[in-house]
């Protein structure tokens, strides 16, 4: 006979569920290690450090540009949206206001 809640080989529902996460946690470490170990061996990992050092230095520029941008792209579709609304407006008002 056995406790309520228990499995009988002794281990009760939170062992299991820390072994399985552990389990999963050594084959995700295992996973990582290997593909680290193949992108060395393949050479695909090699860096340049002077194609880094000028990508991190030329990223504040870059992040500048792409906001400016994003703000003339904005201000263009805001214009473009409001002669809709404006027209759309027109339009609606020669409906109903004849003159």
């Amino acid at each position: 006979m056995g406790h309520p809640g228990r499995k009988e080989n002794g281990f009760d529902r939170e062992d299991q569920v820390e072994r399985t996460t552990m389990t999963k946690l050594k084959q995700l470490v295992l996973v990582t290690v290997a593909s680290l170990a193949f992108i060395m061996i393949t050479g695909v990992a090699k860096a340049d450090v002077n194609k880094v050092v000028s990508d991190i230095t030329s990223a504040p520029a870059k992040l500048h540009n792409h906001i400016q941008m994003e703000i003339e792209k904005a201000k263009e579709y805001q214009k473009n949206s409001w002669a809709d609304a404006k027209a759309q407006l027109l339009r609606l008002k020669t409906k109903f206001i004849k003159h």
